[in-house]
């Protein structure tokens, strides 16, 4: 086969550009494909939490890495409009944070001013030269280029969201303002959501606060109690406490967890401790009976779901305590002896309630001097993936003995505080002492 004859040098040159032209746009569309695949998971990343603090310095880290700034900031806009209530930045150094610390929070004046009341994009390629520009703190790191555009929130402006000198030293271009008001407009969705959840969780929690009730005047004992939300996103728990006293001198003390973290769980809640306290006023007997005829009640008259609970009396002696008690499922108490020892009331725990009402449960019985603090509590105080059962017991005994001393009040707190547990599950904690002497 004969070889071609080769082109026109014109001919060559123009093919040369052509594929030259093309290779460049292959370059662009790779380039803009990759960017959107980078804004698409930036959207994703940002969309998916729930907590509003997490939400906002998010969204400045990850305007940061779609644009390659070295620095980002965003401020929250006060009530008014006029100022920031808030400001988030990014990219500095504990070090220069610490040389602004005089300084306080941007009142948001100059630039930041700027595009508080001219909400549209902001880029400019040397700050010290835009007209508006007011100067930097004493100690603030010196920044060149700036990108900033406002966000909105149900077509109100949010905040503004700032970012300054890109990496490799180039200006803000169009392409990194139009990846940014996506984002931005991402932004927005985001905060509502997150803003929605903390209303929707703070209702739920007020509404379960309610719930449970204010510990009664219960002398000659002192009682304290406390009850933590979860942190995980379970709208509603179902643990709950109770302290009486009944008509035979006995301080009665409850507590439970129905099985659930929505609505149904809390009214669950709410209606098995309000019947637990009508059959403990009617009925001076033992423990295990009291919870036979609630669980009985409880599956004649309700759907509700499983529930375990620890009802203890404790009984007055001629000189001294009588704790009995008994369990449905539940964890066993905490005892606090005067000189700070500890030990938990191991016995058999019986069924949980709406399992078998058939099925009897056992009472215990244990002696208590005078100055003793009994700790109920529920299973979120103590659950963690990574530990076992025994170890986180062994953890919340070790904080209650290095903390027996206190008051009932500040005892509760630093348990709560403190617990070994993960946090996925709300926890209620009821601590009755008997008195000083018998």
């Amino acid at each position: 086969m004969e070889p071609q004859d080769p082109l026109p040098p014109d001919v060559q040159l123009r093919l040369d550009a052509e594929w030259d032209r093309v290779t460049q746009q292959l370059h662009t569309l790779a380039e803009a494909h990759e960017r959107l695949q980078e804004l698409l998971a930036a959207v994703l990343a940002i969309s998916g939490e729930l907590e509003l603090p997490v939400v906002l310095r998010r969204i400045v880290t990850t305007a940061m890495d779609l644009v390659g700034a070295r620095y980002g900031a965003l401020g929250v806009l006060d009530e008014e409009h006029t100022g920031l209530s808030e400001f988030i930045p990014v990219g500095i150094t504990d070090q220069e944070l610490a040389a602004m610390a005089d300084v306080g929070q941007p009142r948001g004046r100059g630039l930041l001013g700027h595009l508080i009341h001219h909400p549209e994009p902001l880029r400019t390629e040397n700050i010290p030269d835009h007209p508006h520009a007011a100067g930097f703190p004493p100690g603030h790191p010196p920044m060149r280029t700036l990108l900033g555009v406002a966000i909105s929130v149900r077509g109100e402006i949010y905040g503004d969201l700032y970012l300054a000198d890109r990496l490799d030293g180039r200006p803000f271009g169009a392409e990194d303002e139009a990846v940014v008001l996506a984002l931005a407009g991402a932004a927005g969705v985001a905060i509502d959501k997150a803003r929605l959840f903390e209303q929707v969780r703070a209702g739920a929690e007020q509404f379960q606060r309610l719930l449970l009730p204010h510990l009664p005047d219960l002398r000659p004992f002192t009682a304290a109690a406390i009850y933590r939300p979860a942190t995980a996103p379970g709208l509603l728990g179902g643990d709950w406490y109770d302290a009486v006293l009944l008509p035979d001198n006995a301080c009665a003390t409850v507590v439970g967890d129905v099985v659930g973290h929505d609505m149904h769980a809390a009214a669950a809640m709410a209606q098995t401790r309000n019947m637990l306290r009508a059959l403990l006023y009617d009925r001076c007997t033992p423990p295990s009976s009291v919870l036979t005829q609630l669980d009985r009640t409880l599956h004649a008259i309700t759907e509700d779901p499983v529930a375990t609970a620890c009802l203890a009396r404790i009984e007055p002696g001629d000189d001294a305590w009588t704790l009995r008690w008994s369990s449905a499922g539940h964890l066993p108490p905490l005892l606090i002896s005067p000189d700070g020892r500890t030990e938990y009331l191991h016995a058999e725990p019986g069924l949980p309630l709406g399992v078998d009402a058939s099925q009897p449960r056992p009472d215990h019985a244990r002696p208590l001097p005078a100055g003793a603090t009994v700790v109920f509590f529920t299973d979120g105080l103590v659950e963690h993936p990574h530990y076992s059962i025994d170890t986180s017991l062994r953890l919340l005994a070790d904080t209650a003995a290095a903390h027996a001393g206190l008051p009932l009040d500040a005892l509760c707190q630093t348990l709560a505080d403190h617990h070994p547990g993960d946090g996925h599950d709300d926890m209620a904690i009821l601590a009755v002492r008997t008195p000083p002497h018998a």
